[in-house]
């Protein structure tokens, strides 16, 4: 109980579906969304595919907790491989979608092949209808939202892209509900290459669970200790906004290009900034901490902002001003373009000017040309067809000792926070799953709080198991990870839904031991991908955080300390159980259950 016990595989070349079933064996083993996904892409791809290709798949998939009437489980992976990284690549979407095809009597869907023209996919209750989207091809996600709202109701989950996706933009991300996006790895690049205009679930079915009431029971429980925690009051008045002023008194907000950790208007875009304008607060379907501040932005439209978009749009481009920022984030939600990535990119685009590196009229602080910038990448116009590449490839092309500070890792662009002064934060960095990414290891509050300049084994400690929890088990529910990690919702919760909604008894520490075998697995994939290309070297932040000290606020001079970090690097992996190299041993591929893994990577 708890699993629909069931996925469906479509194949867009001739659009055709299946409905396949999967084992108990296989459900407790991976659990759900990321467990299932990265499963499902080491089986069925080889390496060295073409991401864009025919054989590439797409696979969107939900957990045994998704859509339950617990908090916050309104959430759904999307994965392939990245057109960005080259390897395994994800991302999870909250709203409507997760939840309506649960309700379909599905787990998880699998697409295969290129439709021969852009393709509406319905999936329902009873069947999988491909409709042409001739009408929704070349529009926003706004538009495309409206108008199958107007068709098909209110009420159905939607994934979109938009012209970035259309256009292979390789960190176009897909999008719902006119602000929850998802797949910064360049998933809305693939659902484009597949020609997938939209995807629609229409879902009635009753979700299976071992106990109904006892989980409508433990729900209502959680719902309401949530609405008593001391933080919750607050959240919901500034949600992850609270974040600018906070990373900026303690400088680590990425300003202009990583450069500073300190913005001089920053009261102009905190928190508070954001609450004088706030119009609404939205959020995902099964969620009573709605994280989606709505602002009114500078040209009178509603946007929906959080800080991540913030921070790389306003203070990392030397922009202030909730206003103006705002309409960045919404040109990028229009757009279907990842707001971190494009953040970076422009961000990139602006110091390379400055540094003389390319012609351009570009300048940090320059609002005007963000917004031209964003749509010639999501157009692929003139530079924007170089920086729709993603900063690794655009480094590569400008070349002028660019690489230093193109500021990524594994060829995915850093979210919002400067680690100058946070080794620990800078190893979550280098070592999360899928490249830089702050959802599988957050440790910021922890690093603030104790020793900023130690390298020592418990940061390592606290790393790997965030990645277990965060990375591993909410990826898996697949559930938001912000009741825990935002007003303290005790874990314990999740083995008591888990317990009642599929009959499987399973603590903390056996969940932990499912998120070591999806980062194995992904690692697994990597090193497959990359072959005698991987080294260590792929899990080392940017140059820039060794090299170049910040030379404002109370971290003036401050820099990582290159040696240091790579012993941590080396603490990491002999937790881990992996070689020198950051490559799981044959013994750990054997206690994880993932002996399938073992003949590709004997060769590394």
């Amino acid at each position: 109980m708890g699993w629909n016990n069931s996925f469906l595989r479509i194949d867009l070349n001739d659009r055709s579906y299946e409905t396949e079933e999967y084992s108990e064996k296989f459900a407790k083993k991976y659990i759900g969304g990321r467990g299932f996904a990265s499963k499902i892409l080491w089986d069925e791809l080889g390496s060295g595919i073409d991401p864009f290709s025919q054989k590439n798949k797409l696979v969107l998939a939900a957990g045994p907790l998704t859509g339950l009437p617990i908090p916050s489980s309104g959430k759904l992976v999307i994965a392939s491989k990245s057109p960005l990284t080259y390897g395994y690549g994800d991302g999870n979407i909250g709203g409507r979608a997760g939840v309506e095809l649960r309700r379909t009597g599905h787990d998880m869907v699998v697409f295969e092949g290129i439709a021969e023209k852009p393709l509406h996919v319905n999936i329902s209750d009873e069947d999988v209808e491909f409709k042409d989207a001739g009408e929704l091809w070349g529009k926003d996600t706004f538009e495309r939202e409206d108008i199958l709202y107007e068709k098909l109701g209110s009420q159905i989950g939607t994934l979109l892209i938009g012209k970035a996706g259309e256009n292979l933009v390789r960190f176009a991300t897909v999008l719902s509900m006119k602000g929850r996006a998802g797949g910064r790895t360049g998933m809305g690049a693939v659902m484009g290459s597949k020609k997938i205009a939209a995807i629609t679930f229409d879902g009635n079915k009753k979700l299976p669970s071992q106990d109904e009431e006892k989980i409508k029971k433990l729900g209502k429980e959680g719902y309401k200790e949530i609405t008593q925690k001391d933080g919750y009051d607050f959240w919901r008045r500034q949600g992850t906004m609270v974040a600018v002023r906070l990373c900026d008194s303690n400088s680590i907000l990425p300003t202009k290009n990583f450069g500073e950790g300190v913005f001089e208007d920053v009261d102009s875009l905190d928190g508070f900034s954001m609450e004088r304008f706030k119009v609404d607060r939205r959020g995902c379907a099964k969620c009573n901490m709605l994280c989606g501040n709505v602002v009114e932005d500078e040209e009178g439209e509603e946007v929906e902002v959080d800080y991540e978009n913030i921070a790389l749009l306003g203070p990392n481009l030397g922009i202030g001003g909730i206003k103006k920022v705002s309409v960045l984030n919404k040109l990028c939600d229009q757009y279907g373009l990842d707001t971190i990535s494009a953040g970076s990119a422009i961000a990139f685009a602006m110091e390379a000017s400055e540094k003389g590196i390319i012609d351009e009229d570009l300048e940090f602080g320059d609002y005007e040309g963000a917004k031209e910038l964003l749509k010639k990448i999501a157009f692929r116009e003139d530079i924007g067809d170089i920086l729709a590449e993603g900063v690794k490839r655009a480094s590569e092309k400008w070349g002028g000792g660019s690489e230093k500070w193109a500021m990524h890792i594994k060829g995915l662009e850093i979210t919002g926070y400067d680690c100058h002064t946070l080794p620990g934060m800078a190893l979550a960095f280098g070592t999360a799953a899928i490249g830089a990414h702050h959802k599988e290891s957050w440790m910021i509050s922890r690093e603030i709080e104790s020793d900023r300049n130690s390298y020592d084994i418990e940061k390592v400690k606290q790393v790997i198991d965030d990645q277990r929890k965060r990375g591993g088990a909410f990826e898996c529910f697949t559930t938001c990870r912000l009741p825990w990690i935002e007003v303290d919702f005790d874990l314990n919760w999740y083995e008591k839904f888990f317990k009642a909604t599929t009959g499987v008894e399973m603590t903390w520490d056996e969940f932990h031991e499912v998120g070591d075998r999806i980062y194995s697995l992904i690692r697994a994939f990597f090193v497959r991908e990359f072959g005698e290309e991987w080294s260590r070297e792929m899990d080392v932040p940017p140059d820039r955080w060794f090299e170049d000290p910040i030379t404002k606020g109370d971290f003036e001079g401050r820099t990582l300390d290159r040696e240091e970090y790579n012993e941590m690097l080396s603490k990491y992996y002999r937790e881990r159980c992996w070689n020198e190299e950051g490559v799981p041993t044959e013994e750990t591929l054997k206690d994880l259950g993932l002996d399938f893994t073992i003949q590709e990577l004997s060769k590394y």
